[in-house]
């Protein structure tokens, strides 16, 4: 059994696997096993992953399925998976020498549910740091942690360590044929921790390519309303929604006045955003009439935005979007 294992979903990839695997194969870190999903590439993937197979016998496991996406490819991965815990690595991505080295020390401190770390965004014109922004290390998460942790929590599924046990209840795995496959993920299983660590490392590199999925605005925008609306039915089917109603009513009104205005801002296409704007304005009015009195939309400069939006505010970001992108 291994300690770790890194699930790497692969899908013509060839351009950055190699320098994604070298990073893996070289971890300061032993006992890990490197689970490589090839999900139907049409390029070099297959072959540059039975080479690297073939060097690393006892390290790498190579799976070669049919398109599937994402969310399947990662679940096929933890099927397989004898690590005590998982790691996501995306194939175009990289991790530092000594982070599973660095997570396993955490581990030796006691078993946390999950471990998680800072990340290194890497821009074709610069760097920057996003935080975890789990705060403590705390070995018995109170119900008033983890309504925190759904306010603040960094919704990255590859800036965490997993116990592998959290994956025993398959309602938390990921969602197929879903975009935004993260958000949906953190959510659904932070109710179902007990305990989080944090590393103060960006030991994840997570480089944002012009032709990624985060640089591309004007597809699957409404995918945002299907995660948002799949995490409140979630909670309701587990009957955790009446514990957790004000964090995400919370939620809701951030992904829905920030997150998807700012991106459909991206597109400059001023039609579809003003019936953007009429369709948020209806969603949240509709399932949070009150919305106004949440606790959590009462401190910060973002939160009065969020608190106090209107067509003036959404049309400002319109406006310096689009000049952002001129």
């Amino acid at each position: 059994m291994a300690d770790i294992s890194v699930i790497v979903p692969a899908y013509n990839a060839e351009k950055y696997l190699e320098k994604c695997l070298d990073s893996l194969v070289n971890q300061t870190k032993k006992n890990i096993e490197i689970i490589a999903v090839n999900d139907g590439s049409k390029d070099n993937t297959l072959k540059i992953l039975n080479e690297y197979k073939s060097k690393y016998p006892d390290m790498i496991k190579v799976i070669s399925q049919e398109n599937q996406g994402l969310s399947v490819t990662r679940n096929n991965g933890i099927k397989v998976a004898s690590g005590k815990y998982i790691v996501f690595v995306d194939s175009d991505d990289e991790i530092e020498l000594d982070l599973l080295e660095k997570i396993w020390d955490k581990v030796i401190e006691f078993p946390y549910d999950i471990i998680a770390f800072d990340v290194n965004w890497i821009y074709p014109d610069k760097n920057q740091i996003a935080k975890s922004a789990v705060i403590w290390d705390k070995k018995e998460l109170l119900l008033e942690d983890k309504k925190k942790l759904l306010i603040d929590i960094n919704v990255m599924a590859c800036n965490k360590a997993y116990k592998k046990e959290l994956f025993e209840d398959e309602s938390v795995l990921f969602v197929p044929n879903t975009w935004f496959e993260d958000v949906l993920f953190t959510y659904k299983i932070i109710p179902q921790i007990n305990s989080i660590a944090k590393i103060d490392f960006p030991g994840y590199k997570y480089f944002q390519r012009e032709n990624s999925i985060t640089y591309t605005y004007s597809e699957r925008l409404n995918e945002i309303h299907n995660v948002m609306d799949s995490i409140l039915k979630y909670y309701k089917q587990k009957e955790f929604y009446d514990i957790y109603k004000e964090e995400l009513e919370y939620i809701f009104v951030r992904y829905s006045f920030a997150t998807y205005i700012k991106r459909l801002a991206k597109t400059k296409d001023k039609k579809r955003f003003k019936e953007g704007i009429h369709l948020v304005k209806s969603r949240v009015n509709d399932l949070f009439p009150n919305y106004k009195k949440n606790k959590y939309l009462y401190s910060g400069k973002k939160n009065f935005y969020l608190k106090n939006f209107n067509n003036f505010f959404a049309y400002l970001i319109y406006y310096l979007e689009k000049n952002k992108m001129n």
